[in-house]
């Protein structure tokens, strides 16, 4: 699995940036419960989730400065 690229981000309407930043929160949630509970999980999908997250937030904090 490769890291996704900034320019699918960028391309993204804010509605579903909103969405998405939820949707990678809560698998970030969801591996740190299998982790806590000992559960099988792949630990590469931690490093993998918390960039797109940051290219995500980085997007969006982008269009709500140059929005203002």
């Amino acid at each position: 699995m490769t890291f996704p690229k900034i320019s699918d981000v960028i391309q993204m309407d804010n509605s579903s940036l909103a969405e998405e930043i939820l949707v990678i929160k809560r698998e970030l949630f969801d591996l740190r419960l299998k982790r806590a509970t000992r559960q099988d999980f792949q630990p590469h999908l931690f490093k993998h989730s918390k960039h797109r997250l940051a290219q995500l937030l980085t997007i969006e904090k982008f269009r709500n400065k140059s929005a203002t």
